[in-house]
C-alpha cells in the first residue's frame, strides 16, 4: 500500500502540472479555429493517460475500435471515474460534451471549453435551459460532431445499481443518429472521491452501435443492458486481477 500511495501522490501532482502545461501551450489557439483547441485537448488527454499508465502501473486495454463509426454520433459511456471524461476524446474527430456552466468560469480551462464550443448547461434555469441544451446538441451533432454523454449523469461506484436518466433517450431521439455504447471498469483504478490510484488492467470496449430510429423506451432498455452487462464483466475481471496483485479489491 505504501507503493500505491507514493505512485498516487506522484501521479496526482504530475497530472495537474501536465494540465497547466497544456493550458499554457493552448494559449495561441484563442486566435485559431476550433480545431486548434480540439487538438490541444486530445494531446493533453493522450499524455494524461500515458502518465497514468506509466506512474500507477495501469495497463489500458481498448476493445472494439473497429466498431467506431465515422461522422455524426452519440457516444453513451459508463461513468465510474474522472478518467473517461478525458480519455475518450482522442477516438473522435470532433468530440463534444455537455457540462455544467460553472466549469466554463474556471480561468483558462473554462475558457478553452467555451472556445471548443462545448455545451454549458445552467442547471438552475429549469426547463428552458434543457430545451436550449437539446437544441444545441442536435445542431452540433448534425454538423458532424460526436457527442459524448454519460447516461447516468454522474459517476457511479463499481457495482452500484444502474441509474440511467431519461435525458439520454431524449437526446438520442432528438439527434436522430447512431449511438455507440461504451463499457468500462475505470472505477477500480481511479475511484471517485479517492486519492489512491490502483494497478491493474483498465478495460474499455466500444460496443455494437445502436442504429437511429428506436423508440425511447426501447433505446433506454437496449443501451443500459449492453453497457451494464459488459461493464459488470470487466469489473469482475478487474477485481480478480487486483486480488492476485494485492490481495484485495479496490472497489
Amino acid at each position: 500500500m505504501v507503493l500505491i500511495f507514493l505512485r498516487s501522490l506522484i501521479f496526482n501532482v504530475v497530472f495537474y502540472l501536465n494540465t497547466v502545461l497544456w493550458c499554457v501551450i493552448g494559449l495561441p489557439t484563442y486566435l485559431m479555429p476550433r480545431g486548434g483547441i480540439i487538438w490541444v485537448a486530445k494531446t493533453w488527454s493522450k499524455t494524461s493517460v500515458w502518465l497514468f499508465t506509466l506512474i500507477c502501473n495501469v495497463k489500458v486495454e481498448y476493445r472494439g475500435l473497429d466498431r467506431i463509426p465515422e461522422g455524426p454520433l452519440l457516444v453513451a459511456s459508463k461513468h465510474q471515474s474522472a478518467w473517461e471524461t478525458f480519455a475518450l476524446m482522442p477516438f473522435f474527430d470532433e468530440p463534444l460534451f455537455i457540462l455544467k456552466r460553472e466549469l466554463t468560469r474556471i480561468p483558462f480551462f473554462g475558457w478553452y471549453l467555451v472556445k471548443a464550443q462545448m455545451i454549458a448547461l445552467n442547471r438552475k434555469a429549469g426547463g428552458r435551459a434543457l430545451l436550449e441544451m437539446m437544441r444545441r446538441a442536435r445542431d452540433e451533432v448534425r454538423r458532424g460532431r460526436q457527442l459524448i454523454i454519460f447516461p447516468e449523469g454522474t459517476r457511479r461506484p463499481v457495482g452500484a445499481p444502474p441509474d440511467y436518466k431519461v435525458g439520454v433517450s431524449q437526446i438520442y431521439v432528438s439527434c436522430g443518429v447512431t449511438c455507440l455504447p461504451v463499457a468500462l471498469n475505470s472505477g477500480l483504478f481511479w475511484p471517485r472521491h479517492r486519492f489512491l490510484r490502483y494497478p491493474g488492467t483498465l478495460v474499455v470496449e466500444f460496443l455494437e452501435p445502436i442504429p437511429a430510429g428506436l423508440a425511447r423506451d426501447e433505446f433506454t432498455a437496449r443501451v443500459s443492458s449492453v453497457i451494464e452487462t459488459a461493464s459488470n464483466r470487466f469489473a469482475q475481471e478487474g477485481r480478480d486481477e487486483q486480488e492476485r496483485l494485492m490481495g484485495f479489491s479496490a472497489s
